[in-house]
């Protein structure tokens, strides 16, 4: 069964009408030099059976350090990465001071095959991008989001734009 994941895609829009959106750069030893192709919209995992929203919604608190903006959310639907994991994603309008975004943290054995267990934190930062800046730096299986997402409020507010290329 492959494993299971929803997140929640926080997005505003700028004065010049440039849909920015949230996302999170992964914590540990093995992304830390990564950039372009390594971010991720805030997300995680949830058993089968279990309610992705309320997945979503915890996964998002966890990992931002900040409850989800209220608000209507849209349903961005499923997407299968190349590892098989199956990613579900809602959007929400929102416009969050990150000033003080907190992940919570994992262990792991660093370095590998030390003996040694280090604490890191699950994401290690997160960004306001353009949409555009989004497409370069998100897992490339998480970029048909985007695509969802600048569908989806084209049609609600009329005139966005995803900026210009970063």
């Amino acid at each position: 069964m492959p494993a299971l994941s929803a997140g929640l895609l926080v997005y505003r829009i700028s004065g010049s009408g440039v849909v920015e959106v949230l996302i999170a750069h992964p914590g540990g030893p093995y992304w830390s030099k990564r950039d372009e192709g390594a971010w991720s919209v805030p997300k995680g995992e949830y058993a089968e059976g279990a309610d992705p929203l309320a997945a979503a919604e915890r996964e998002f608190a966890e990992e931002i350090g900040y409850p989800a903006p209220a608000g209507e959310r849209i349903d961005l639907g499923e997407i299968k990465q190349a590892g098989g994991k199956r990613v579900t994603v809602w959007a929400v309008h929102g416009d969050l001071d990150l000033s003080g975004a907190q992940s919570n943290t994992f262990e792991m054995e660093w370095p590998r095959g030390s003996g040694k267990v280090r604490e890191f934190p699950e994401v290690d930062r997160v960004e306001w991008v353009a949409a555009s800046g989004a497409r370069v730096r998100l897992l490339k299986g998480q970029v048909p989001f985007i695509d969802r997402l600048m569908d989806a409020v084209g049609e609600r507010s009329g005139a966005v734009s995803e900026g210009a290329a970063d």
